[in-house]
């Protein structure tokens, strides 16, 4: 449906000892893809709660394929391949600087009141930026 790629350089303070980024930096790098996705497209998370609304993560899941190390170029790429209605789900995949799959992964959010705490529906203005 949607897609956006933001690369990233793995920096050392995200590595191991060995020079491997640690498995949970990985949940960082979907964030970035995530929330430069929803700039590219004229929202941000500050826009939301300034809303009145919250995008918690209730799932995520991550498949490792192959390590990505310190200062490796990481291509991640963000989908989102069904109208969000309460919830909106993205898949992931990483991509080293030799173009290897070297992760994939998916993230489901939740549209959140601020107000309630309760789930609320995708917000209009969203649905229509995604030409839906």
């Amino acid at each position: 449906m949607k897609k956006f790629t933001t690369d990233i350089r793995v920096r050392y303070g995200e590595t191991d000892q060995m020079g491997v980024v640690y498995h949970g930096n990985y949940a960082t790098y979907f964030e970035i893809a995530r929330t430069e996705w929803l700039r590219n497209l004229g929202v941000t998370y500050k826009g939301l709660e300034n809303n009145g609304i919250m995008l918690p993560v209730i799932s995520l899941s991550f498949n490792f394929l192959k390590s990505a190390k310190y200062d490796d170029l990481l291509s991640i790429s963000v989908f989102l391949k069904k109208t969000p209605l309460v919830k909106i789900e993205f898949d992931y995949e990483i991509y080293n600087q030799n173009k290897e799959k070297i992760s994939t992964g998916n993230s489901v959010l939740a549209f959140i009141d601020m107000r309630t705490n309760k789930p609320i529906k995708c917000p209009d203005y969203i649905l229509e930026k995604l030409n839906l």
